[in-house]
């Protein structure tokens, strides 16, 4: 027996699917990028920063927070749990702050919060289609 699904349950159906997978491969990004923060402190990464006793002031304290939200949200994004994305557009505000504001003492990483941009953008247009075809199923 086939059920068979109207075109507004396949869009919904779709639309979800995108958004877990997005929620899914940033996820897994988030948790790459906080292994390597973790692999910073401790000193295995062998960047200009070595570990954190010899970091200077600055990445002392963002280092460690950023090391313990990425991976936060990248478990959020990988339940696809809403707590996820919040945490993750902190880190994209802590680290626009970080890039854009103090660009002399962290550097200016426009790639990189470029692609934390794409990705929030790409959600947000999930979002908000699957908001206007849960408004149409509805009769609004």
């Amino acid at each position: 027996m086939t059920i068979e699904l109207s075109e507004s349950e396949k869009a919904a159906t779709l639309n979800r699917r995108l958004t877990v997978w997005l929620y899914r491969l940033v996820g897994i990004g988030l948790i790459a990028v906080g292994v390597h923060y973790w692999m910073r402190l401790i000193g295995i990464d062998s960047s200009s920063l070595g570990r954190f006793d010899l970091m200077p002031i600055w990445w002392r304290i963002a280092a460690p927070a950023l090391a313990v939200l990425y991976p936060i949200a990248g478990i959020g994004l990988w339940m696809t749990a809403v707590w996820g994305a919040v945490v993750w557009v902190m880190i994209v505000i802590i680290e626009a702050v970080m890039h854009l504001g103090f660009p002399a003492l962290f550097g200016p990483e426009l790639l990189w919060l470029g692609i934390h941009l794409w990705g929030l953008s790409m959600l947000a247009v999930l979002r908000i289609i699957g908001w206007r075809e849960r408004r149409q199923a509805r009769g609004y």
